[in-house]
This record gives structure tokens, C-alpha cells and sequence, in this order.
């Protein structure tokens, strides 16, 4: 498994590998200790509420596909923005379509690797209660 990241710009295939290789406790030293998530627009997690959105997403055995867009890097601070998609047949059968684009901010640690201190994948998405017609996973 890929080593924790160098730079800013390899934190999405870092998360991505990890997610997609099913091991929680690898996607979670993708995060810092006081990272906050964003599952649901208007919605913040964190500790263990951030781990079990993300194992809920990691639970439908879809993998995700990231394609970053853009990098913009201050120092030890790093603002992502990141198209990413899961798409595919779930473990049980079910169709799964899940897709956004991320306004995410990375920060280089103490280690030099660099993790995740905001995770908001899915970036400006307004906060709209559910209707009839969509149906997507929750976190």
C-alpha cells in the first residue's frame, strides 16, 4: 500500500487506493486526529462519526475514482479541489452512483506527510432534504 503522502497533490490517490482496499484504519491515517468531514452538505464529522461515514461509503464495496482538478498550496497548507465518482454494483446487487467534486484542505505534518484536515467531498452542493426521485447512499 502507497505511503502516507510527500506532496498536496498526491493525497486524492493516497485516499483513493486506501478507500478502495477496504482497510479503515489505513483510510483514517489519510486523516488528522482532529479532522472534520463533511458527509451530508451542512453536516460535519469527526473522530469516530468521520471514520464511520467513511466506512459506511467503504461498506458498499464500490471502489472510488478521483481526478484532481486543482492544487493551490501555501506553505505547509494546501487547498484540493478534486472530481471523484463511485459507480458500480454494490456487494449485494444494488446499483451505486455516488459522485461530486471535493473542496478539501490537506496540511503537511510534523512528518512531512501530508493529510487531510477538512474532507468536503462534496465541495458547494447545496443542503436540499431528499426527494422521491433521488435516491443516493448516505454516508
Amino acid at each position: 500500500m502507497r505511503a502516507l503522502a510527500d506532496r498536496p497533490e498526491e493525497v486524492p490517490a493516497v485516499f483513493a487506493e486506501r478507500f478502495n482496499s477496504g482497510d479503515a484504519a489505513a483510510l483514517a491515517q489519510v486523516y488528522e486526529e482532529a479532522a472534520v468531514l463533511v458527509p451530508e452538505p451542512g453536516t460535519p464529522a469527526t473522530g469516530p462519526d468521520l471514520h464511520a461515514a467513511n466506512g459506511r461509503l467503504q461498506g458498499l464495496g464500490v471502489p472510488i475514482v478521483v481526478r484532481p482538478r486543482h492544487v493551490y498550496r501555501s506553505g505547509d497548507v494546501a487547498l484540493l479541489i478534486v472530481d471523484w465518482v463511485i459507480d458500480g454494483t454494490g456487494g449485494e446487487g444494488q446499483a451505486v452512483h455516488v459522485e461530486g467534486t471535493a473542496t478539501d484542505i490537506a496540511r503537511r505534518g510534523p512528518d512531512g506527510r501530508w493529510r487531510y484536515v477538512i474532507d468536503n467531498p462534496f465541495g458547494t452542493r447545496a443542503q436540499q432534504p431528499p426527494t422521491e426521485d433521488t435516491v443516493e447512499p448516505s454516508f
